[in-house]
Formats: C-alpha cells, structure tokens, sequence
C-alpha cells in the first residue's frame, strides 16, 4: 500500500513540475508594463517549489485576458499543491503503518521459528516417549504369541463344551430310559472329561523365558516375595520377606498395587526363623525350610499357627549342598500345575540334586526321583507341569540349562537365556496361577513371563 501511495505522489510532483514549466514559458512571454508586480521564484528548505508569477496591479481591470489566465494557472497550482500536501501526508501515515506491519512480521517470523523449533522438540520427545512404551510393551510380545497358542486349545475347548452341551441335551430328553446309577456314571465321565479339557490349557513345555518386569525396588541383596498360585482371582496379596537367615517377620500387602508403595496390610511374627529363600505360599499357608534343620513347616496365616512341621530325610542344610549363591539355599520348597514339590540334595545321591513331589498337608513324600545333576552348579531351580528346571548360575548370563522330567524320569540338556537384569539372583520360583516366575534379583522384586509349548493329545471316548 504504501508503495502504491508513493507512486501516486511522485506523478502529482511529476504533473506540478510540468505545469511550472509552462507557467515559466508563459511568463516569459508576458512583457513587464508599468504598473505589474513580479514575484520571484525560488526552492524553499523541503525542496519544494515556490512559483514566479505576474500579477496586475489592483487597479487594473479583472478582466483582462491574460490576467485571467494567470488567476486560473495560480489557482490550479495551488490545487495541486494542496494535493500534494493531502498525498504527502497519507503517504507518511502509510509508511508508519508498513514499518508498523514490517515490525509485526518480524515478530511473527520469530515466533514461527520458535514454534517450529519447539515442534521439532516436541516430536523428538513424543518419539522418544513412544519409542519407551515400544520397549515396555515389547516383553508383552512372548505373551501374545502364547495367547495365540493358547487360542486354539480354547476353541478345542468350546467344541468339548458343544459336545457335552449335546450330551446333556440327549440326557435330558431320555431321561426316562435310563436308571439313576447309570446317569450317575456318565455324569461322572462327562465331568472327568471338562477336567481333562482344561487341564490340557495349562501344561506344556517350557520354551521361552523373557522379561523381567521390575515390580519394586527394596530390601536387602537376599529375599523371597511371592502371591499364592491356588488364590482366587479377586484375592491378590503379596507376601514378602526380606533376607535369607536370622528373622521371622513377614509383611502381607492386599494387592500388587500395595505392594509397589508399601502400604503394609498385616505383619506376621513367625514361631521360628528361616533359613533360605526358597519358600512359598501355598493355599493360604506358608512353607519354610526351619533355621539350621532340614525340617519344612507350614504356617497358617489365617490361624497364626503351625499346622505341620516335618523333617526331611538325608536332606543337607545349613550350606551343605546350596545353590551357586549360598545364603543356606540347601531347600527349595516350590509348586506347579501338579501340586507341592521339594528340591534338595542328600550324601546318598553324591550331593545331586532330588526332586521329591510332598502332601501339602501332612508334608509327607510322595515320591522321590534322583538326578545326576550338582546341587552346587546349580544357580536356581523352579518346577513347570513336573518338570524341573534348573539354571547353570545366579549372575550375569544364566540361563535354563538342565530339565528333568519327573513324567519320563528323563533329562535333557537345554539353552534357554533369559535377562540377569540386576546381576544377582537369589529367589527364581514358577507362579503356575499367573504363569510367570517370580524373582529377587538383587534387591529388586521382578517377574519374568515364560512360554509354554502345548502338546495336546485327545482320547476317543465312546
């Protein structure tokens, strides 16, 4: 705009300066009587023009023609001078505005720099912030493949549920033409055959260990944490005890949220101190290798008493046959899918590790395989579907390197890694509920998740 403006001034000067030029011919040509007045002509400080005209005495007749003339010319200069005046001072109006709009896209182009420069910061963030989510999520990867494997036992399942829907139907409609004991015993068959369906969902062979999740931060290098694997799924309390050896205090928390900020539900002083890491909470009771003895007690949160306490035979204690790490670890109480386990080692069996299946409830064993394995090259063990796995260290670069099948009474080696994130294990023990292992990786509570290859094998039932 003020550009524009500015060209229309200069062909207003253009126009005026013209019009001078032949207002200074024509009064060159006027030639000076007695009695005229001359103005001279001249440039004043601005560089604006001061005209020379003639002018006729006032005595002189207005209506001479060539005094007309030069009242006309005078008043058209005058004219354009006002305009002149009116142009210049639009045109400096104008021009303030253009310097006033040229300072405001100044300052729009800096803040368009800003902006851009905090988009490019903010999408390095966000990236960065996707890219941490990617990586938490990336551990979930393991456990979706193993929902998909799980998915086609599930549908199994639901042609075994069509099957016994169809059953049942059938029953129901010849109800009449069959007598009480042998509905019984089909009902009977029908329910051992659901059972056998949904066990087939949860067994399988151990194939992949990935994680682990860091659940909390606390207590000593030593400990043992762990939720019940027969609880029911609204019933989430976490268990926890710091250290190895010399102390009876358990802290209860009602569930995992609980657990990370440390709001303590119950506090349980224990009849006698344990030894070791390797305890479990088993259908609301505790098990625990009783200080420098190789007897397992079983303590009963929801009476605060012992219901069971029973020594096992030929097993060593107190570091005589630990794992790798030490810590009195000569113990191992765990269980899976199948039921209660007990993993030690005894002279008889050269200090190999022995895998004794106990009663939950009188602690009595069961049976009892002997492995080849060293208690003492073993970094830790757990228990899958009867199977047990033993890791080949406690630090930096353990993995599941030995299986024995108490099934097949069978071994095999094996090289499965999983992640030592802390360096030092000292609590590794299967969750068969949630699938998962819990461990104590050197003052971190953490959860690894494993994945279970499924061999499913139906019967044909008449």
């Amino acid at each position: 705009m003020g550009t524009l403006l500015s060209l229309d001034l200069c062909m207003y000067i253009f126009q005026t300066l013209i019009l001078f030029e032949h207002l200074k011919l024509y009064l060159q040509t006027i030639v000076p009587k007695e009695g005229w007045q001359v103005y001279s002509s001249a440039q004043d400080a601005d560089g604006r023009c001061i005209c020379t005209v003639v002018a006729p005495e006032q005595s002189l007749c207005s209506r001479d023609a060539k005094s007309r003339q030069l009242r006309q010319l005078l008043e058209k200069v005058q004219n354009m001078s006002q305009s002149i005046e009116v142009l210049n001072l639009r045109t400096q109006r104008d021009f303030q505005y253009v310097m006033k709009m040229e300072n405001q896209m100044k300052g729009l182009r800096t803040k368009f720099r800003q902006i851009e420069d905090d988009r490019k910061s903010i999408m390095a963030r966000n990236f960065q912030e996707l890219k941490d989510k990617m990586d938490e999520l990336r551990p979930l990867i393991p456990v979706l493949e193993q929902y998909k494997m799980d998915a086609a036992l599930i549908s199994q399942f639901k042609e075994e549920i069509r099957d016994l829907s169809a059953v049942l139907t059938g029953i129901q409609e010849e109800l009449g033409a069959y007598d009480y004991d042998e509905l019984y015993q089909r009902v009977l068959r029908l329910d051992s055959r659901l059972r056998s369906c949904m066990g087939k969902l949860t067994c399988g062979k151990l194939m992949k260990i990935t994680g682990p999740v860091t659940i909390k931060t606390s207590g000593t290098r030593f400990g043992a944490w762990m939720t019940d694997p027969l609880a029911s799924s609204r019933n989430n309390r976490v268990w926890y005890m710091d250290s190895y050896t010399n102390s009876k205090i358990v802290h209860e928390y009602k569930t995992m949220d609980d657990f990370v900020v440390g709001v303590v539900s119950r506090t349980y002083s224990l009849p006698f101190k344990w030894e070791g890491t390797n305890h479990i909470v088993y259908n609301g009771s505790l098990y625990y290798n009783k200080y420098q003895s190789n007897i397992i007690v079983k303590y009963s949160f929801d009476t605060g008493t012992v219901l069971a306490q029973r020594a096992l035979e030929f097993a060593g204690f107190h570091n005589m046959y630990p794992y790798t790490w030490g810590g009195y670890s000569d113990i191992d109480v765990m269980a899976d899918e199948l039921g209660m386990w007990v993993v030690y080692a005894t002279n008889q069996n050269a200090g190999n590790v022995v895998v004794s299946q106990i009663d939950p409830d009188t602690l009595q064993v069961l049976k009892t395989w002997n492995t080849e394995y060293s208690k003492r090259n073993a970094g830790e063990s757990f228990m899958i579907c009867g199977t047990l796995y033993i890791t080949n260290s406690h630090l930096s670069g353990a993995k599941v390197y030995y299986a024995f099948s108490t099934k097949t009474s069978t071994y095999e080696y094996m090289d499965i890694p999983f992640h030592n994130q802390y360096f030092h294990i000292s609590m590794l023990d299967y969750n068969a509920r949630e699938r998962s292992l819990y461990a104590w990786n050197n003052g971190h509570q953490v959860i690894f998740n494993v994945t279970l290859f499924h061999v499913i094998k139906t019967d044909d039932y008449s």
